[in-house]
């Protein structure tokens, strides 16, 4: 099959620092690339020519701008061009103009969150006239699946399940000797909804029940420098050792996942699946995690981590994160489930045979 991935506006393709949709859409499509022809449309930037060739993947990119701007440059890329697959990444209302365009297209609507169908991105009205007009809707857990049916229930006929993966050869864990401290470590946007300051204010706490110091390390950046601001104030004022790295790039994050002992998700807000979970898992660290949204959908509580219910108090994860850190034997068994899951469940092969059935379904149809 031809199939055309339409990636967002906002950043480029491949990523050149973060962005787990534009991830998500390169993983993906490497292990697509085997069977089927894979065009990808990008926004352009200074670093990336307008067309290139990535394992076989041909990635072309238009001008980008507001979001109106960059559909219109996509739009003009499109015209003339024949595929079996349009795949729009998470943006629901370029499904209408898509459809309009391409009247007997088979289009496929790839939801990575509740974003861009909410407030202030979509009224409802406005996004459920996106998801009427996809063929299929393709979700990354049933969590987002179900609510996306609650929202919109006259689309619950069109919606797909698929989990996300990691690159297993490339995220594998380390053998590294704790004796010397405990490592805590949270990567991810720095902002209010992930939880930072639940996660300082526990490692305070870890600190006075176990006798190796304890290290925090937050990998990930802000658009505001407030608030990167007040939470190293914060760590400051609690004592805890924390480095703040910033922003990096993703294919130098699996170097950070190793220096870890226990990765920490305490997100205070509803996730639909959570990559940096399975990212941390194949990487063979143990997962504290808020018990919400997909997060469960990956987390076995009590084999690859803990599932934490009152995650909005940083108590609630002190205890799960000292049993670990103080029992080896513990440590290691979830150490071994975590990677052996990240694996069997949660490659990108996984992900991209679940698309593979779907595109059959839809083009036999």
């Amino acid at each position: 099959m031809k199939i055309v991935i339409v990636a967002p506006e906002e950043i480029p393709v491949p990523p050149i620092r973060g962005g787990s949709v534009e991830i998500t859409i390169m993983g993906i499509a490497r292990k697509l690339v085997h069977q089927h022809s894979v065009t990808i449309v990008s926004r352009s930037h200074r670093r990336y020519p307008k067309h290139s060739i990535h394992d076989g993947i041909h990635i072309y990119r238009v001008p980008s701008g507001d979001s109106l701007t960059y559909l219109s440059h996509v739009k003009r890329f499109l015209q003339g061009r024949k595929f079996d697959i349009l795949q729009i990444e998470n943006r629901p209302k370029f499904v209408g103009p898509l459809r309009t365009m391409f009247p007997n297209a088979n289009i496929v609507l790839f939801l990575h969150s509740l974003t861009f169908v909410s407030p202030p991105y979509s009224s409802r009205t406005k996004a459920g006239e996106g998801l009427s007009k996809a063929n299929l809707i393709i979700v990354n857990s049933s969590s987002l699946q179900n609510r996306i049916i609650q929202k919109f229930p006259n689309v619950k006929d069109k919606v797909r399940k698929t989990w996300l993966g990691v690159d297993t050869s490339r995220f594998t864990p380390a053998y590294k000797n704790s004796s010397n401290g405990a490592t805590l470590l949270f990567a991810g946007r720095l902002i209010p909804r992930k939880g930072v300051p639940v996660l300082l204010e526990a490692a305070k706490l870890v600190q006075k029940r176990i006798s190796r110091p304890v290290k925090v390390i937050i990998a990930g950046g802000s658009s505001k420098r407030a608030y990167t601001k007040r939470l190293k104030s914060l760590a400051h004022s609690l004592h805890v050792q924390t480095r703040f790295l910033g922003t990096i790039p993703h294919h130098r994050i699996h170097r950070i996942y190793k220096q870890a002992d226990v990765f920490v998700c305490p997100s205070q807000k509803h996730e639909a699946f959570g990559l940096v979970n399975v990212e941390a898992m194949a990487s063979g660290l143990p997962v504290v995690a808020s018990d919400n949204g997909g997060i469960r959908e990956i987390i076995e509580n009590g084999q690859t981590g803990f599932l934490v219910k009152d995650y909005h108090k940083a108590e609630a994860f002190v205890d799960a994160i000292v049993r670990i850190l103080t029992n080896k034997e513990l440590h290691d068994k979830m150490k071994i489930a975590a990677r052996s899951a990240a694996v069997k469940k949660f490659g990108w092969a996984a992900t991209a045979n679940r698309l593979n059935e779907i595109y059959t379904s839809i083009k036999e149809k």
